[in-house]
């Protein structure tokens, strides 16, 4: 029974407090009653505030009455229902008193505003309650105010007294009635259950005002506890819907600040941190506004706002589906039948009562899903004195699979949940309808979810049970309350107020009540518990679903992947360590199931007895793996309890290390996050707690019971149930003894969680480190602080320098974390103090013995062979190389690349297992193949560190292994990938510092922090400061150059910005030459620096002889375009002479001191015209022609307005002549000056251009070549013409095969520009040049191809893509397109020059495509170029001393970082590849040298290729060192004197097949089709890394001949030797003929004790003995060497026969007229018959066996032909000729390839007259041969014949 009204109280305007006008007045409790507050229910605070929310005013008119509920919360989170009744009493305006009062000053400060003499001050009637009964208190407080206002009879002091007396039952379902004494009657119906809430409609109002889905918002921001603010204009409303919302969270009670009605006065209450409910009038609107973090729900306009920073977690699907379906269903059951044609005739929505139910009976439906089988997750570790419940949330979620819930892991997290557990927690309780609910109609709901009616019909069954729980009776009229009278309220002038009651009579009233109800007996209620249905469990609920949701194939695999786990350990413990060996990659595979993790922890358990397993070594190393393997799919939080079955196992299987030294599992398992989740740790308690204290009872029970299983919580329900019958000492023990089980279970996880949180090394903070022990979040109701969390984590962050101190610190983190955890447990669980204080004690001391314990194991466990590890490999370094970082051990991974992994055929090479090394050089890894069958190979793969281009971290997991490994993917532009894996052995702050240094080692500071300069000096990576030497004075001139040309560049700035219309300042961009690093010099330089020349002439004439040197003068020379001493003499008759204009490195400061020009172009106009080019790079001459004697020039682009400047007509005449025209004056000067030295300009005169011949005959299908008359063809692109001179062509075949079509259209210069650039140049009709516009590749196109053509031959992973082809991908790249374009426009010149044109190749900055294509022309025109000399010479001229970038495109320096890698140089070398593939003949040096080159191109051993021009090597002093260095005579600073040594020592850079032809120019075919990828981007060999490195390769030959002696000894000796690819080197396992004969004549002579001569000697010899006997024999015949055979060279160079480097000859089938030639060319791969009969000698000059004419059909579209042919039985050869005099062989047969003779008939062009069996067919395996021969019987006869010759053979 309760009180129906604690308190009546009055609450009226405070007139003595009121403030001025513009303010808010008080209000103040006038009365109440009683006066003394009640024991148990103490008077709510700040009534006063809460009966006027908007504030207390005067009112100018009388309001209604108001009424309204609102509810506030005690200390003891009570709730107390304040009814507030509002009505308005008239009185005398107290500001026109206040003036009367003469108080002038205060008069003056109002505003003069007419005040009313009468005023309405608000009044409030408040009965503040316990119970929520909204009507019965509005009807009772309206009864007080009727009396009050009508005068009637009764004493207003016995009303309020029969209301504060009245006592009504809480629940039970009766109805009440109560008078108070005015003539009235309520009744008043309590509900019969009180657990469920009472809504009447309030929930269907909610639902009406904001719709399904703001409401569905609202619910899950309540459950997932966002804070909630309610706006309306109505308190009521407000009040309703706070109540709605909270009777829908039924089952769940919100917990937080819960205020539905919030007076003004408390705005500020808003701002609070944690989550509410809160309503709030409109009035307030504005001050709501700036509230971020709230969701603002306005009933009235029906809308919710959710701030962008909040995230409400929706409901899972498909529930949020199905929960707004069913509550559609509910409000709007029309919606349904809305489109039918004949809808049924009564549908409309229930009452607002019924309705109301129905939707929480849909909640009720929805929280029965959510948490169904929730009872099976909850742990009891008390029973007695009360029953302590804990839910074991991870299991939970697991059993669910819903660990990935976002919202339901919040409410799980939540207060709301959490009072959930411990109210409905208990097993013996009064139960209600949702115990019902979850317990016994799971089934039900879960199989009608998918079906909206039965769901219906279900939410209906539980609306109607809600509703009876409401209205058990149906409702009574018996009320009679009177209301005011009409004219009362109306007329109520003059009325009293309301009066001051009488206290002594009310509180009379309230005392006689109170003796009463102590003098009546007590009603006794049995309270009804009973035991708690707990429903079915989880495992059974879901495996339905889950095997539906996986579509059946999880139960198929994991059978078969359980007997797998089965079998490998029952071969483990069974010793059979092979099979177990077998079995473990799949077992590893398996165990990324759960069904197979589980199964795992079952089979171990088996094998452990009496709580150990002692294992040997490899037993404990596989179980070891095993469990990591399974723990490492867990997630920290184990929700399917796989740790936590683990757990027992860790510390039961154990191997002996030594005398009494045992190693358990645990301390190898504890990588893993699990272990440092407090959570994990709390739910393993409860739940060993749960089972001991079962144990504990089961024991106490008798026999009978124990059989049937029985769950903790019933056997809890049952001890619930008997407790009140013990006796106090039976209670007092069964309490003592779960206290002490709980006791020594916290005692025994103290020693478990040492166990795992302290590592193996306890000197490594390794544990800490990685998973952030100190940091783990502390759970929710953990009682530890954050001030405490944030000592921890400082405590290990700051690392002080003792040992000791650091281990200790270990052991102080894991004692704080294990504390927390025993604080947390033993306060939820009882435990007593005295308990808990000796569980501090002792856990310090159990961590320190661990320690210990720890100490000597880890010592033992460092002395056991580890196994299977293999020892690390030493790599041989070269001389001057020194290690960085010793060797790691790491697995090396396979890529994309097939051959090593053992699926193309051969041994499984990769994955492999050694070490890695960083030296100042190079990464080196070295190591043994993983696959035991391969295991004695020793694996090497290295690249130079400068040439990484990136380095990526990834993950990798290892077939064996059972972690997840960090590595690296390093990827080297040397065409080279390195995966490594790190092993566990290394730590991860080791692994980040080798990734520190080496990126510090690839890109150094400066040049001079790169090998080719720190070689040799005992790795320092610093720069030494300079020491002073011989060139000096070459030094300070460079560095006064460089102030100068500093200076004149700020100066030059600042003009840009002046005078920024003259053209020449205006550059195309100042951002790009500011971003290209590049100085350029752009006016005159001060005489100062010039005069700086005399003292480099006097004071070191040594160094201008090497500028001389440098600067290719010989070269020059050798092509006659003049030597130093005529230009310094100035003799006039040579066209060109040597400038010393840029000795000073004044006029551009990346070309060479000496240049070529024109010899009557004075020095003084060259400073003028290098500011029309780029970089200041202008047009120099760097070849001629020996026999045309036209000049190959090469610039940079000209600036952009300097091209449409140059194309116009000199003669435009300018009101001012400006600099820029001047200076295109001079620079046609410069060209005619050019053109005029020509010898073809004074022969021939007339108007010459290409422009004709470009647009008609270049676009022709690629016979460019054809031209000259010859039958070579010039390949070119079907769309040259168009490219290069961008027009259509209108022809669309070939051009005319005369010669003189060329030269009588050619103009004398051709200048090869770039398309982009020369746009709006107008050609001018009087010029003797032409532009020949040309798309060039940019360097970041070089750049992007170079990156995809390195994915293509080096994928960093496999892949069966069709689209990722290693064809496709190499298509993607574009790299063979740019090879193509760049050979194009290298022919053309080639073609240019030599018709007599000279040319000049001016493309983008000069110093990229330029210098590619000048190379290659040179390259192709002159023989010289392909020998050694030349080669250098090429290089070093065109490269080198014309200012190659090698530092900037090869990225160098950490400066160039940036802009990355651009191989420009190796795009060359790649073109020089394609033409040396063409014509093996022409060139002295072999594919090796240009690998070789292209190789340190990348590798920075060798200073050549460093450095970005002559300036800057001059500036660091390296242009002119000593040939090597005396100090250290194995370190060469060149790769051209490293080169020549080798090259003595041995023929590894020679061609043997080089058999030049005298001025030979070649033009290469240039299609795409006839490019081959280079084999330098494909080839790698792992036995000894990259052959490119010759000191390395002599070593490893050494070894590999004293291990093989060594194995000699016993062994019988094998001829055999195999071969592996990507392994073996096969130019050394398989040396072609003539090295391997070189190599035998060397160690002949070395036997035979004779001083070997040099191999080139030996070599000149032969040939020279070769060439007479050629000489003496008659004819050439085949006997003579095959290379030195005149004939075949010249065969091969008329039809362009591809011979490649495996020997095996294959060609180019061309379609030449010459028929005779195309087909005596051995076609197919195998070894023409022709080739085999060659060595015999015929007596006679030709074996002819039968002979005569026949009429033979040509190849494809050719005519019938009569020739004179001869069967040759010998040769097996049918061989024709012109006629029978004909000596010379057109073509032949070969017989060995006939497949069959047959009869022919007659087809078109066929000879007339002849009768048709005179023909006959031969068929070879290449094509089919027609022959017509004179009549039927001599085909017959030569049928015969070959016939005959066939079966002889």
């Amino acid at each position: 029974m309760a009180r129906l009204a604690d308190y009546f109280v009055v609450v009226g305007y405070d007139l003595d407090n009121r403030g001025r006008r513009s303010e808010l007045g008080q209000g103040r409790i006038l009365q109440r009653f009683p006066e003394k507050d009640w024991e148990d229910s103490p008077f709510p605070q700040g009534v006063e505030l809460f009966c006027q929310p908007s504030g207390w005013q005067l009112v100018p008119e009388r309001q209604p009455a108001s009424f309204f509920v609102a509810v506030l919360t005690d200390i003891n989170s009570e709730r107390h229902y304040c009814a507030c009744f509002t009505f308005w009493e008239g009185l005398d305006n107290p500001q026109l008193k206040k003036t009367e009062a003469g108080d002038a000053d205060e008069a003056d400060e109002e505003p003069a505003v007419v005040q009313p003499a009468k005023v309405f001050a608000p009044k409030s009637l408040v009965v503040v309650s316990r119970l929520d009964y909204t009507e019965a208190f509005r009807n009772c407080l309206g009864l007080i105010y009727t009396v009050h206002v009508d005068s009637l009879s009764t004493p207003l002091e016995t009303v309020i007294g029969n209301l504060l007396t009245c006592v009504i039952p809480i629940a039970g379902g009766s109805q009440r009635t109560i008078t108070l004494g005015a003539g009235d009657r309520q009744v008043i119906q309590t509900p019969i259950n009180d657990s469920l809430p009472v809504s009447g409609s309030s929930v269907a109002l909610l639902f009406r005002q904001l719709g399904i889905v703001n409401v569905l918002y609202l619910f899950c921001a309540a459950l997932t506890e966002h804070k909630i603010l309610f706006l309306s204009s109505s308190y009521q409303r407000l009040t309703d819907a706070c109540r709605g919302l909270l009777a829908i969270m039924f089952p769940l009670k919100y917990s937080f600040t819960y205020v539905p009605i919030l007076p003004g006065k408390l705005l500020e209450v808003l701002s609070t941190p944690t989550p509410f409910i809160i309503g709030v009038n409109s009035f307030f609107r504005s001050e709501t506004q700036e509230l971020l973090d709230v969701i603002i729900a306005d009933l009235d306009g029906g809308t919710v706002t959710i701030p962008e920073c909040v995230h409400i977690s929706l409901l899972p699907e498909p529930l949020l589906q199905q929960t707004q379906t069913a509550l559609s269903m509910v409000l709007d059951p029309e919606l349904e039948f809305a489109d039918q044609a004949f809808p049924p005739q009564s549908i409309q929505s229930s009452a607002h009562k019924i309705q109301d139910k129905e939707i929480r009976a849909v909640f009720l439906w929805l929280f029965a899903r959510l948490f169904q089988g929730y009872r099976w997750c909850l742990h009891i570790i008390r029973i007695h004195p009360e029953p302590v419940i804990r839910f074991h949330k991870a299991a939970f979620l697991g059993q669910r699979s819903l660990t990935e819930d976002d919202f339901l892991m919040k409410v799980l997290d939540g207060m709301a949940f959490a009072g959930f557990v411990s109210e409905r927690g208990p097993p013996y309780r009064a139960t209600d309808l949702f115990d019902d609910l979850v317990a016994n109609q799971v089934e039900r709901i879960r199989q009608e979810e998918t079906c909206p009616h039965k769901v219906m019909n279900h939410v209906k069954e539980l609306a109607e049970q809600l509703f009876k729980n409401e209205n058990p009776y149906p409702a009574v009229a018996m009320h009679k309350v009177q209301r005011p009278s009409e004219n009362s309220q109306n007329t109520w002038q003059g009325q009293t107020a309301f009066p001051v009651l009488d206290d002594v009579a009310v509180q009379l009233f309230i005392d006689h009540a109170v003796a009463k109800l102590k003098n009546a007996p007590p009603v006794v209620k049995a309270e009804l518990k009973s035991l708690v249905p707990s429903g079915p469990p989880l495992g059974e609920l879901n495996m339905a679903s889950y095997i539906v949701d996986r579509n059946g194939i999880v139960m198929a695999n994991s059978a078969r992947r359980l007997e797998v786990v089965r079998n490998c350990i029952t071969y483990i413990f069974d010793n059979k360590m092979l099979e177990a060996k077998k079995l473990m990659p799949a077992v590893l595979r398996a165990l990324k199931g759960r069904t197979a993790r589980i199964c795992l922890t079952q089979e171990l358990n088996q094998h452990v007895l009496q709580n150990r397993a002692v294992l040997d070594d490899q037993q404990f190393d596989y179980i070891v793996r095993m469990l990591n393997c399974t723990l490492q799919d867990c997630s920290h939080m184990d929700e399917h309890g796989i740790a936590a079955a683990l757990l027992p196992l860790v510390t039961a299987f154990c191997r002996k290390l030594g005398a009494g030294i045992t190693q358990f599992a645990y301390s190898c398992v504890q990588e893993h996050m699990v272990w440092t989740n407090m959570q994990f740790w709390e739910a393993m308690f409860y739940s060993d707690v749960q089972n001991h204290i079962k144990a504990l009872y089961m024991e106490t029970d008798d026999g009978a019971e124990s059989n049937r299983e029985i769950s903790a919580l019933d056997l809890a329900a049952e001890q619930n149930r008997l407790w009140p019958t013990l006796s106090k000492e039976m209670q007092m023990e069964r309490v003592q003894k779960e206290e002490s089980t709980v006791f020594s279970q916290a005692i025994h996880y103290a020693n478990r969680m040492s166990y795992l949180l302290l590592p193996l090394d306890t000197s490594k903070n390794r544990l800490l480190r990685s998973t952030g022990l100190g940091d783990v979040e502390s759970v929710s109701n953990s009682y530890v602080t954050n001030s405490i969390a944030g000592s921890m984590a400082e405590s290990y962050d700051t690392e002080s320098g003792f040992e000791d101190a650091e281990s200790s610190d270990v052991a102080n983190s894991v004692v704080r974390f294990i504390n927390r955890f025993v604080d947390k447990v033993c306060n939820e669980s009882g435990v007593t103090n005295e308990h808990l204080k000796a569980l501090h004690a002792m856990i310090p001391d159990i961590v320190q013995m661990h320690i210990e314990t720890l100490d000597a194991v880890h010592r033992e466990s460092k002395r056991l062979p580890p196994i299977q590890k293999p020892k690390l490999l030493r790599p041989t370094l070269l001389p001057g190389e020194e290690l960085v970082m010793d060797g790691m051990r790491v697995h090396l991974v396979h890529d994309g690349r097939e051959e090593a992994t053992g699926l193309m055929g051969g041994p499984p090479l990769l994955p492999a297992e050694g070490a890695i090394f960083l030296t100042t050089y190079r990464l080196i890894f070295k190591g043994t193949p993983s696959d035991a069958l391969v295991g004695e190979q020793i694996v090497t793969r290295s690249f130079p560190v400068a040439s990484l281009t990136k380095e990526k971290r990834i993950s990798v997991t290892l077939s064996m292994d059972q972690f997840v490994q960090e590595g690296l993917q390093l990827r080297s532009c040397t065409f080279q990938l390195m995966k490594i894996a790190f092993d566990e052995e290394v730590a991860s702050d080791l692994a980040e510092s080798f990734r520190k240094h080496l990126h510090k080692l690839r890109f150094p500071q400066h040049v001079q922090g790169t090998f080719a300069f720190t070689v040799g000096q005992s790795g320092k990576l610093v720069l030494e400061p300079k020491t002073k030497d011989k060139n000096q004075s070459l030094k300070t001139l460079s560095k006064n150059l460089v102030k100068n040309a500093k200076r004149t560049i700020s100066r030059q700035y600042v003009n840009r910005k002046k005078e920024s219309l003259t053209t020449w300042e205006n550059r195309s961009s100042l951002q790009s030459e500011l971003d290209e690093d590049e100085i350029s010099v752009s006016e005159e330089v001060d005489q100062s620096t010039l005069t700086l020349s005399s003292t480099i002439r006097s004071s070191d004439r040594q160094t201008m002889s090497n500028v001389v040197e440098r600067a290719c003068c010989r070269d020059y020379q050798r092509l006659g375009l003049g030597t130093l001493s005529s230009s310094l003499t100035r003799s006039k008759n040579e066209p060109f002479r040597i400038s010393t204009a840029n000795r000073m490195y004044t006029v551009c400061r990346s070309y060479p001191g000496l240049l070529i020009i024109p010899q009557n172009i004075p020095d003084s106009t060259i400073h003028r015209i290098c500011r029309c080019y780029r970089q200041n790079r202008f047009p120099v001459v760097c070849w001629r022609h020996s026999r045309t004697k036209s000049v190959l020039l090469r610039s940079a682009g000209l600036h952009a307005k300097g091209v449409v400047s140059f194309f116009k007509s000199p003669n435009t005449q300018t009101a001012v002549p400006s600099q820029a025209d001047s200076t295109s004056l001079e620079q046609e000067k410069y060209l005619q000056a050019i053109i005029s030295s020509m010898p073809s300009y004074s022969e021939t005169t007339g108007r010459n251009t290409l422009s004709g011949f470009t647009s008609t005959h270049m676009n022709t299908s690629g016979k460019f070549g054809s031209i000259r008359g010859s039958s070579r063809l010039s390949a070119f692109n079907p769309d040259v013409g168009t490219r290069l001179a961008g027009k259509e062509s209108p022809q669309p075949n070939g051009g005319p095969n005369d010669p003189l079509f060329l030269r009588q259209q050619k103009a004398y210069l051709y200048i090869i520009g770039d398309k982009a650039q020369l746009k709006g140049g107008k050609q001018d009709s009087f010029q003797q040049w032409e532009v020949i516009p040309i798309e060039v590749c940019d360097v970041r196109q070089v750049k992007n191809s170079f990156k995809k053509l390195m994915k293509a031959c080096v994928p960093s992973s496999p892949t069966s893509e069709p689209n990722k082809s290693f064809l496709r991908l190499l298509e993607e790249s574009e790299w063979m397109t740019l090879l193509h374009r760049v050979l194009q426009v290298s022919v053309l010149v080639v073609e240019l020059l030599d018709t007599g044109s000279s040319v000049m190749v001016s493309l983008e900055d000069g110093w990229d495509v330029t210098t590619q294509v000048v190379s290659l022309v040179q390259l192709l025109s002159d023989p010289y170029y392909r020998t050694f000399d030349g080669f250098r010479l090429l290089v070093e001229k065109e490269w080198l001393s014309f200012g190659h970038r090698f530092s900037h495109r090869g990225a160098q320096t950490l400066a160039s970082q940036s802009s990355g890698f651009t191989p420009v140089f190796l795009q060359f070398l790649d073109c020089v590849h394609q033409i040396h593939l063409q014509f093996p003949m022409e060139f002295e040096f072999s594919q090796y040298y240009l690998k070789f080159l292209a190789y340190h191109y990348m590798s920075n051993r060798f200073r050549t290729f460093l450095l970005d021009s002559d300036y800057d090597r001059i500036e660091l002093g390296v242009l002119y060192e000593e040939k090597s260095d005396r100090k250290n005579p194995q370190v060469c600073k060149s790769v051209w004197d490293y080169i020549d040594r080798l090259y003595k020592k041995a023929p590894v850079f020679y061609n043997y097949m080089f058999s030049p032809e005298d001025d030979e120019v070649l033009r290469p075919y240039t299609f795409v089709s006839n490019l081959k990828v280079w084999d330098f981007y494909l080839e790698e060999t792992l036995s000894e890394g990259p052959p490119y490195d010759w000191e390395l390769r002599s070593r490893h030959e050494r070894l590999a001949e004293e291990t093989a002696e060594k194995a000699d000894a016993g062994a019988p000796k094998s001829q055999r030797r195999i071969v592996w690819p990507c392994y073996d080197d096969l130019s050394r396992a398989m040396p072609d003929a003539i090295t391997k004969l070189l190599q035998d004549l060397q160690s002949l002579e070395a036997e035979l004790g004779q001083t070997s001569e040099k191999w080139k000697d030996t070599w000149d010899k032969i040939k020279t003995t070769q060439r007479t006997e050629t000489k003496l024999e008659s004819k050439p015949s085949f006997s003579s060497s095959l290379l030195m055979s005149s004939n075949l060279s010249h065969q091969r160079r008329s039809q362009g026969v591809c011979l490649q480097d495996s020997g095996v000859g294959s060609s180019i089938k061309l379609g030449l007229d010459c028929e005779a030639s195309a087909t005596s060319t051995p076609v197919s791969g195998r070894p023409s018959t022709s080739t085999l009969y060659s060595q015999f000698q015929s007596t006679e000059s030709e074996n002819r066996s039968f002979e005569g004419i026949l009429y033979k059909r040509g190849a494809l579209l050719k005519p019938w032909r009569p020739r004179w042919f001869v069967l040759d039985k010998t040769k097996h050869q049918l061989r024709y000729y012109d006629s029978r005099q004909d000596k010379e062989c057109k073509g032949m047969i070969d017989l060995g390839g006939v497949e069959s003779v047959t009869v022919g008939t007659p087809t078109m062009g066929a000879p007339k007259n002849v009768e048709e069996k005179a023909f006959f067919d031969v068929k070879t395996d290449k094509r089919m041969y027609n022959f017509c021969a004179q009549d039927s019987s001599n085909a017959q006869l030569w049928m015969d014949s070959i016939q005959s010759c066939l079966s002889d053979a």
